[in-house]
């Protein structure tokens, strides 16, 4: 009798001992939010407020109702984290300089650890440390994981970056002790995201497998119970059915990592991928979906429980707090930067029956977005300037959202050409214009088109202009004719000849445009193409190419790819008599200046 109480009490005593081995981890995950605060898409339409009236996804009040349920859900010890590229996409940014808004805001929704991605170093390093050191200044932030970049002793543009690494606000490794649990985190930017974010510049970054070796012992040291690498590196599906992609190859090359958050490639993963028993995962884009991802810990071993990706639709009602800090901030966003251009936020611009798409598509020849975008750069160069354009142009790369049926307001056309910025405060790349040669001009267009083939985010639309083009030819042989197109629909041929010095104008945004300047670097030499003022003079600096939209104000008043966009769609006949203007039909298909020839 008494070796059976004995039994009972060593097992009721040995219960919560057991009970502490093993422990439930739950790990919530977004990537590549692009501060789609306000949710998608048409934004007219987003109600986060009211659930079942609308089919828009995402949206951060919404996320964070799901990281709140989540936590509430008895799912064991939670960590909620972002794999980068949590900024850039929409009007928001244009103001973090001021505010550092958006990370104090991930902070109240929750968010315990997010990673950079290429996207934050889109204006720079030293714009980055000011949004970094304006939001740490003003509040609570998640922590902020620094990766494999390497600073520039002799260049000083890093200099605050590199202070706030020195002063903890920016961290390469980060360890969470929650519930008993040790949890290691560190991040990497995968080649892709680097070769897309050059104005991270005087950064390098070091190789990504010898740094993820190190961050894991490092961490490993620190006796961690689990070890979680935010990656903005990405996973592709590969022609034979397989996961492969620069985290695949991070799994199989270093051990010890036991979870990837994935990004930058927004892709959808309905399931982990298993890579030599490390577990990848990844949300999609734009915060449509949450990521949940459960594990047990016991004995030092994790196994896991489950996996599913939270749709972030309207059945959820979004958090009021969060929604009320968003609504304030688009109101500060109207009045700083939209009121003095004559637009307010919630400004209908036109009305869409039918999806227009671009940098989502793989076929980027098939785009009706490119071409309407190009249209809206010539319409607007040529209606505000009086020395106009001959040929406008966009790459594929520029293109960053598509465009939904329904009615589209101010951040919905914004949202689809975000990038960049000028030498004033509104956002956007200034749109710009050089002079060439129609020689120079076969030549940009032979090496645009072998770039598109080549990455098809260098693929070019044009307007004002028609090409007969033969693939067939050889190396820069293959424009056979370039024609101007005029607005009165006269059409002029260009020469090809050396001694035709007669200059062409080209219009398209300030980034786009540095190109040419290099094009003799990406034809091996082979090619040069010079440049010009309207004079036929060198251009020295492209700050002096920018076109001036008001030339009756004094200095240079710039224009943007999204302003331009907004005013010529507003200028599009109303089709239905609705009272708002309607897309052009003739965009339901794609608009072709490029026309195969066989001679």
């Amino acid at each position: 009798m008494k070796k059976g109480l004995i039994l009972i009490l060593l097992v009721i005593y040995l219960l919560p001992l057991a009970a502490q081995t093993d422990k439930k981890i739950t790990i919530l995950h977004t990537n590549d939010l692009h501060s789609r605060l306000t949710g998608f898409a048409p934004e007219s339409e987003y109600s986060p407020m009211v659930t079942g009236n609308d089919k828009t996804e995402g949206g951060f009040a919404r996320i964070a109702s799901v990281i709140s349920a989540e936590k509430a859900a008895d799912s064991g010890t939670a960590f909620v984290v972002d794999a980068g590229d949590f900024m850039m996409g929409t009007m928001f940014p244009s103001l973090e300089v001021k505010t550092g808004f958006q990370l104090r805001l991930m902070r109240e929704m929750g968010y315990d650890v997010v990673a950079l991605g290429n996207h934050e170093f889109d204006f720079g390093p030293e714009w980055l440390a000011d949004v970094i050191g304006i939001s740490a200044r003003n509040g609570e932030i998640p922590s902020l994981l620094f990766n494999n970049a390497v600073f520039d002793k002799k260049d000083n543009r890093d200099d605050e970056l590199e202070k706030e690494v020195a002063d903890n606000i920016l961290v390469r490794k980060k360890i969470i002790i929650r519930d008993g649990i040790r949890a290691g985190f560190f991040a990497i930017l995968g080649n892709s995201a680097i070769n897309n974010a050059p104005k991270a510049a005087p950064l390098k970054f070091e190789k990504q497998i010898q740094y993820a070796r190190r961050m894991v012992k490092e961490l490993k040291a620190e006796k961690c119970d689990i070890i979680i690498c935010l990656s903005h590196s990405g996973v592709t599906l590969q022609k034979n059915g397989k996961w492969g992609g620069e985290d695949v190859v991070l799994a199989e090359k270093v051990k010890g990592i036991d979870v990837i958050i994935s990004g930058h490639t927004h892709t959808r993963l309905d399931k982990p991928v298993l890579v030599n028993g490390i577990l990848i995962v990844q949300a999609g884009e734009f915060g449509k979906f949450v990521g949940a991802l459960t594990l047990s810990l016991s004995g030092g071993n994790l196994k896991v429980e489950g996996y599913k990706l939270i749709h972030v639709d309207d059945k959820i009602k979004g958090d009021e707090k969060i929604n009320m800090l968003i609504e304030e901030q688009k109101e500060r966003i109207n009045k700083e930067i939209l009121l003095p251009l004559g637009l307010e936020y919630n400004k209908k611009v036109v009305e869409s029956s039918f999806k227009i798409e671009g940098n989502d598509l793989e076929d980027y020849r098939n785009s009706n977005l490119g071409p309407l975008i190009s249209d809206a750069i010539h319409y607007y160069v040529n209606k505000h300037n009086s020395m106009g354009s001959d040929v406008s142009m966009v790459a594929a790369g520029m293109i960053f959202d598509r465009i939904v049926p329904g009615v589209q307001t101010v951040p919905d056309i914004f949202r689809v050409m975000p990038l960049g910025s000028g030498n004033d405060n509104i956002p956007g790349y200034a749109l710009s214009r050089v002079y060439i040669t129609g020689r120079e001009l076969k030549s940009v267009i032979e090496v645009l088109q072998m770039a598109g083939n080549s990455d098809a985010e260098n693929y070019c639309y044009y307007s004002g202009i028609r090409i007969s083009y033969n693939p067939d030819k050889g190396l820069f042989k293959k424009v056979r004719k370039v024609e101007i197109v005029h607005s009165d629909g006269t059409i002029a041929n260009v020469s090809f000849s050396k001694k035709d010095k007669t200059l062409y104008s080209v219009a398209a945004d300030s980034y786009m445009l540095g190109f040419i300047g290099i094009i003799k670097k990406k034809s091996f030499g082979l090619i040069n193409v010079v440049p010009k003022d309207i004079s036929g003079h060198e251009i020295a600096d492209m700050k002096s190419a920018v076109i001036d939209m008001d030339e009756k104000l004094v200095g240079i008043q710039e224009g943007k790819e999204w302003m331009a966009l907004i005013e010529y769609l507003g200028s599009m006949k109303d089709t239905n008599g609705d009272g708002l203007p309607d897309v052009d039909a003739k965009y339901t298909v794609p608009v072709r200046t490029i026309f195969r020839v066989n001679n």
